[in-house]
């Protein structure tokens, strides 16, 4: 078994208002949690892996394909990889959940 102390993990801002942590990887999948503050977004973007999520507190509004879903306290979501997708915070308290990607998302280059 591997320990990932809460100490060990860094939060880094990706885009304004949009902060991820990069919790335990393995060989077979990797959790982040993610927080989001009102009026922020995530760009639409792809990846290969699927990415698995649930939300903690706060409403998030995903479009994946011109279709608009939203997530809040207590529901989960799906995103096949290469399925482009972004996400938006359109409400006044902040967005927090878990993501799990599989194969590992350990190292996103936010920057492209």
């Amino acid at each position: 078994m591997q320990e990932v102390p809460q100490a060990a993990s860094e939060t880094v801002e990706v885009v304004d208002g949009v902060h991820l942590t990069q919790l335990a990887a393995g060989e077979a999948m990797s959790v982040q949690h993610f927080h989001i503050e009102p009026g922020a977004a995530v760009p639409e973007h792809s990846h290969h892996h699927e990415q698995v999520g649930y939300v903690v507190t706060g409403t998030l509004t995903f479009e994946v394909d011109g279709e608009e879903f939203v997530v809040g306290p207590g529901d989960s979501y799906v995103v096949p990889g290469d399925e482009p997708h972004g996400a938006e915070n359109r409400r006044d308290d902040p967005v927090s959940g878990i993501d799990v990607f599989s194969p590992p998302r350990t190292d996103p280059d936010w920057q492209d």
